[in-house]
């Protein structure tokens, strides 16, 4: 009779662990959470789109872009939600921690940065990139949705990585929006 009671209730705690571990995991800010920023040229010319999906561990970013020149491209977030007039409308890099530019920046790279995608000789371009830096969550410092919104901006150039992003004229924008 012991026996068979000391077995229900550790049969019945693993239960409540694993439901409370289920749990936690829901309760990860924003998981499902899922946006898109429709990319536009310079010329208003339709460039495809990328997509983010918040999961339990970080963002999925993935682009799927046309209309590029062959080669490598800068690639990163930026921190006002507006393409118009121009793409200078979308500031600077999403750099919301104060931290630098570039993955081989000293002291780390910012939320912003994500590696060059890079295109073929047709100007399309696939890619996937996940990120723990920032969150589709409605609020936190990390968050795309802050109260002026962010965008996805491709440059003319390959980012250098370094301090300086040196990526060049931004070719594409595209407003983060929540799907």
């Amino acid at each position: 009779m012991l026996m068979r009671r000391m077995i229900l209730t550790c049969a019945v705690g693993l239960l409540v662990l694993v439901g409370l571990a289920a749990c936690a995991e829901d309760d990860v800010a924003g998981v499902g959470e899922t946006a898109v920023a429709t990319m536009w040229g310079v010329d208003g010319a339709a460039m495809g789109t990328v997509t983010m999906e918040q999961g339990p561990h970080g963002v999925l970013i993935s682009a799927d872009v046309s209309g590029l020149t062959e080669g490598g491209h800068g690639f990163h977030i930026h921190t006002v939600g507006s393409c118009s007039p121009d793409f200078s409308a979308a500031g600077g890099h999403f750099a919301p921690e104060g931290r630098g530019h570039g993955f081989l920046y000293a002291d780390g790279a910012h939320a912003g940065d994500i590696p060059n995608i890079y295109a073929a000789g047709d100007g399309t371009a696939r890619a996937d990139f996940f990120t723990d830096w920032v969150t589709l969550a409605a609020h936190g410092t990390t968050s795309v949705f802050d109260a002026d919104g962010s965008t996805i901006i491709i440059h003319a150039k390959p980012d250098t990585y370094g301090s300086e992003a040196g990526a060049g004229d931004r070719v594409a924008c595209g407003v983060i929006t929540r799907n």
